[in-house]
């Protein structure tokens, strides 16, 4: 994929973040058993706002949990997600029809109870898209975007939570051509599942 040292660097800063929590110290491990960090992928399905109908791929997640908050920033963290949207084009899109992003911010989950998790997120990132206007020319364009979302993890089996997630993101001036430039306003829902990792463990 076009947006590869971006996913590098990402992952690298939550490595970061991952290890320093866990190097060696003289105080008693934390007490309470928590799940800072998770992994999954989803199926995604996204109205492109380019042509009619939804547009089919796949989205991964990283979410790390900042630990040692005050009380009111509990379940504050950091994501990084990429997603490509390439697939099952409705007779309305153009056949190259490709949307890829690549994004990175905040998310807080509400712990609503042991087996629900609400959340909230805003992230920024940088998106890729192929498209064929209507003379014909296949066109390639990239810029930074930035979005909104929310959703709902149940919990499924010990570490294992399935998430329905939506976001409406936010293309800005990319129909150039307008005046003003007009902005492109993706939108879509992805369900699928995290893992998360009982990385603070009490003794």
């Amino acid at each position: 994929m076009r947006f590869k040292p971006f996913v590098g660097l990402a992952f690298s800063v939550l490595l970061i973040f991952i290890a320093n929590p866990v190097l060696p110290q003289a105080a008693p491990a934390a007490k309470v058993a928590k799940a800072p960090m998770a992994v999954g992928a989803g199926v995604s399905a996204y109205h492109p706002d380019l042509g009619h109908g939804p547009l089919w791929g796949g989205t991964l997640w990283i979410d790390y949990v900042l630990p040692h908050m005050p009380w009111y920033l509990d379940g504050i963290g950091l994501e990084v997600e990429a997603r490509d949207l390439s697939l099952f084009r409705t007779a309305s899109q153009s056949p190259n029809l490709r949307e890829d992003t690549v994004e990175g911010g905040m998310i807080y989950s509400l712990r609503y109870s042991h087996r629900y998790r609400p959340f909230v997120k805003a992230l920024w990132g940088y998106g890729n898209t192929d498209y064929q206007g209507h003379n014909g020319i296949r066109y390639h364009d990239s810029r930074t975007i930035n979005m909104v979302g929310g959703g709902l993890e149940v919990l499924a089996s010990h570490n294992i939570w399935v998430r329905a997630d939506y976001e409406y993101q936010f293309w800005p001036d990319f129909f150039k051509a307008t005046k003003p430039p007009g902005k492109l306003t993706p939108q879509g829902i992805t369900v699928g599942a995290v893992y998360r990792f009982n990385l603070f463990k009490s003794k």
